[in-house]
C-alpha cells in the first residue's frame, strides 16, 4: 500500500504543478525579482530613418479566400520600413492569382506542397532582412505590432520574439473556440511571465519574428516548427521577447472536432519536440532554461496526462484497500470533477454552454488530445503538411 500511496502523490504533484503550482511559482519568483530589479521597462525606439527594414513574411496554402482581408489588414500597419512577402506552398487555388493584385507584395511560390516547415525554410532562403516577422494568413495584426515587435528587438540577446495569440469566437456560444480563447489567455499570461523570468518557451506561429542570422534550416517533417526554431535560438544562448503590445487575432476552431485536430497535432508536435530538444533538458546547461522547459512544455506534453489518468485506478484501489479517509475525499473531488466535465460535453453538444462546467470538460479534451497526438506521430514522423482547421 505504502507504493500505491507514493505513485498516487507523485501522480497528484505532476498534475497540481504542471496546470497550477507552475504559474504560482512564476509569480512567486518574477514577484522576487522585482523586489530587486524593478519592473521591466519598455525600450526607446529610434528614429524613423534609423529603424531596420522589416520583413513581414506569411507562409499559405490555398488560402484564397483570405488573401484581400490579410493585405488590408497588412496596410494598415504603421511600421514605415515594411517588406511583404508570401510564401505560397503548393497553392493550387486562385491564392497566387489574388496576390497579383498587390504590387507591393513579393511572392515566393513552390509548386509542390510541402509543409509549412519547408516552406519557412524556402522563404528565409530568399528574403534579405535580417528581421523577419512570421505570421498566418488568417490571423489579423494590430497597427502598432511590428513596432512592438522591433522594440524588444532593441536587446541584443533576444533573438525571436513572441507576440500574443487571441482567440475570438465568431457568435456567442461557440464553445470551442471559446475553450480555446480561455487556454490562450492562461497561456499568454504564462509567457509574459517566463519572458519576464529569463525566455518565453517558445513562440506562437501566428506571430512570432527572429533574427534572420540565427535561424537554422528544420527538417520538413517538423510539426511544431515555430517551437523548434525559436527554442533552438534559446539554446545558442539567446532570449525568447514576449509582448502583448504585438498581438494576432484570430477565430477559434468551427467545433471541437476540427479542434481535436489542432490539439493532435500540437502535441504530436510537442512529443516530437521533446525529442529533438533532449539536450535542452540538462539542468547543467542552462539550469533556469531546463527548469522553464520542463515546467511549461515537457511535463503536459509527455507524462502529466498519463498521471491524470494513473490518478482514477489508484485512487479507487486506496478507497478499496481503506488507505485513509483523505483518499474518500479526494475520491469524490474527482467524481464531481468527471461529472462536471460530462455535464459540459453535454451541454455543448446541444448547443447550450455553462463556461464553468466547460473548463473541466476543455482540460479533459485537451489532455485525451495528448493521446491522439502519439498515435499522430506514428503516421506522421515523414511529412509536416498537414490538414487545417476549419476556423469558425
Amino acid at each position: 500500500m505504502v507504493t500505491l500511496k507514493v505513485i498516487f502523490w507523485i501522480c497528484l504533484f505532476l498534475v497540481f504543478y504542471t496546470y497550477l503550482g507552475y504559474g504560482m511559482l512564476l509569480w512567486a519568483l518574477i514577484s522576487m525579482k522585482r523586489l530587486f530589479k524593478g519592473k521591466p521597462q519598455k525600450a526607446q525606439l529610434p528614429s524613423d530613418e534609423e529603424l531596420p527594414e522589416v520583413t513581414l513574411m506569411v507562409c499559405a496554402y490555398n488560402e484564397q479566400d483570405i488573401v484581400d482581408a490579410k493585405m488590408e489588414n497588412t496596410h494598415q500597419i504603421t511600421y514605415p520600413k515594411l517588406h511583404v512577402v508570401w510564401v505560397t506552398d503548393g497553392s493550387n487555388d486562385a491564392t497566387n492569382e489574388r496576390l497579383a493584385k498587390y504590387p507591393d507584395v513579393q511572392v515566393i511560390y513552390s509548386p509542390e506542397r510541402r509543409g509549412k516547415t519547408a516552406a519557412l525554410n524556402h522563404g528565409l532562403g530568399e528574403v534579405k532582412d535580417e528581421l523577419i516577422v512570421m505570421t498566418d494568413a488568417n490571423t489579423m495584426l494590430n497597427p502598432e505590432a511590428i513596432q512592438e515587435i522591433v522594440r524588444c528587438f532593441m536587446d541584443p540577446q533576444v533573438a525571436c520574439v513572441a507576440g500574443e495569440k487571441r482567440v475570438a469566437a465568431r457568435h456567442d456560444g461557440q464553445a470551442a473556440a471559446e475553450g480555446e480563447g480561455l487556454y490562450w489567455k492562461y497561456e499568454s499570461t504564462l509567457k509574459r511571465w517566463d519572458g519576464e523570468l529569463y525566455s518565453a518557451m517558445g513562440a506562437a506561429g501566428e506571430l512570432c519574428a527572429i533574427r534572420r542570422s540565427l535561424y537554422e534550416p528544420m527538417p520538413e517533417n517538423a510539426l511544431l516548427d515555430d517551437f523548434v526554431m525559436s527554442l533552438r535560438m534559446v539554446d545558442k544562448g539567446y532570449k525568447i521577447a514576449y509582448t502583448s503590445d504585438a498581438y494576432a487575432m484570430e477565430y477559434g476552431s468551427a467545433d471541437l472536432t476540427e479542434e481535436s485536430k489542432r490539439k493532435r497535432r500540437i502535441a504530436a508536435g510537442g512529443l516530437q519536440s521533446i525529442w529533438w530538444l533532449r539536450g535542452m533538458m540538462n539542468p547543467f546547461r542552462q539550469p533556469l532554461v531546463a527548469f522553464q522547459l520542463i515546467s511549461h512544455r515537457v511535463l503536459r506534453w509527455s507524462i502529466t496526462p498519463i498521471a491524470l489518468l494513473l490518478l482514477i485506478p489508484l485512487n479507487v484501489a486506496l478507497v478499496l484497500l481503506k488507505g485513509g479517509t483523505i483518499y474518500y475525499w479526494i475520491w469524490i473531488l474527482q467524481i464531481i470533477f468527471y461529472f462536471a466535465a460530462f455535464l459540459g460535453y453535454y451541454l455543448e453538444k446541444h448547443g447550450k454552454k455553462n463556461k464553468l462546467l466547460y473548463i473541466p470538460y476543455y482540460f479533459l479534451f485537451m489532455n485525451l488530445n495528448v493521446f491522439r497526438g502519439m498515435a499522430y506521430l506514428k503516421s506522421h514522423k515523414s511529412n509536416g503538411a498537414w490538414e487545417k482547421a476549419r476556423r469558425g
